[in-house]
C-alpha cells in the first residue's frame, strides 16, 4: 500500500560537516538540498504529507542555534520562491512554538504560510521549535479550557478530543518515521507516531537518498 504520510527527524547534519571536514553551514545546507529531493519524491509518488523535524525547542549552545536560525530563513525564503511549490500546488505548515524565535525567522515562516495557504494537493510540514511532549501538553490544556468553561463534560474527553488540539490536528499520522543520526526519536509526532513505522536509516540526514527511503518502506 503506497504510504499517505513520510516523516523524517533529519538528524546528523553538524556530525556530517565534521566528518566531510566542512564548515557547520555546509551541513545545514546539504540538509535542505535532501528536503528539496524527497519533496520532489513525494510529487514523483504522489504522496500527501511529509514532515521534516527541522529544529527542537531546546537548543543548547547559543551559537548553534543562532547559525540553524539563519540557515532555515534562507532555506525557508528560498522555498517561498520555488516554482515547483506553486506548480504543484504545496500548502507548507510550520509546527511548534516558533513565534517565540528571532524575528528574520518569524518573518520567513509567515511568509511561506501566507504563500501557501490556498494549496491543497500536497502538503509539507516543518517542525521548528518543536517538543512532542509540549504538544502534548498544550493540547491538554486546550481540552481542559473547554472542560472549565463547560462546553465539554470531562467524561467525554477522548483521544480524538486530544488530536483536535494537537499542532498536527489537520493531519492523518505518519505510515513511516524514518529515524537518521542517533538512534532515538526525541518525542517526534509523540501523540500520532503509536501506530508509525519507525525506519532507522542508520545515516546521517545529509547522507541519504531517495534509495534509502524506497528499500526502508519495502522493508
Amino acid at each position: 500500500m503506497k504510504p499517505k504520510h513520510l516523516a523524517f527527524n533529519c538528524r546528523g547534519s553538524l556530525f556530517w560537516a565534521l566528518k566531510k571536514r566542512k564548515k557547520p553551514y555546509e551541513g545545514y545546507r546539504r540538509l535542505f538540498e535532501k528536503v528539496h529531493e524527497i519533496v520532489n519524491y513525494q510529487v514523483k509518488k504522489n504522496i500527501p504529507i511529509t514532515t521534516f523535524y527541522l529544529m527542537p525547542q531546546i537548543v543548547e549552545e547559543p551559537d548553534d542555534i543562532t547559525l540553524l536560525v539563519d540557515e532555515i530563513t534562507a532555506f525557508l525564503t528560498e522555498l517561498s520562491k520555488n516554482n515547483s511549490i506553486h506548480k504543484n500546488k504545496i500548502k507548507v505548515s510550520v509546527l511548534g512554538k516558533w513565534y517565540s524565535l528571532p524575528q528574520r525567522l518569524i518573518d520567513s515562516i509567515k511568509k511561506i504560510i501566507d504563500d501557501t495557504k490556498d494549496y491543497d494537493n500536497y502538503f509539507v510540514n516543518f517542525c521548528i521549535n518543536y517538543d512532542g511532549q509540549e504538544e502534548i501538553v498544550d493540547a491538554c490544556k486546550m481540552v481542559a479550557r473547554r472542560v472549565k468553561l463547560g462546553k465539554i463534560d470531562v467524561d467525554h474527553v477522548t483521544k480524538e478530543n486530544i488530536k483536535d488540539d494537537l499542532y498536527s490536528s489537520y493531519f492523518m499520522p505518519p505510515d513511516y518515521i524514518f529515524v537518521t543520526g542517533k538512534k532515538t526519536v526525541m518525542g517526534f509526532l509523540l501523540w500520532d507516531s503509536v501506530n508509525s513505522q519507525i525506519v532507522f536509516l542508520n545515516k546521517n540526514f545529509p547522507d541519504i537518498n531517495i534509495k534509502d527511503i524506497e528499500k526502508g518502506i519495502k522493508n
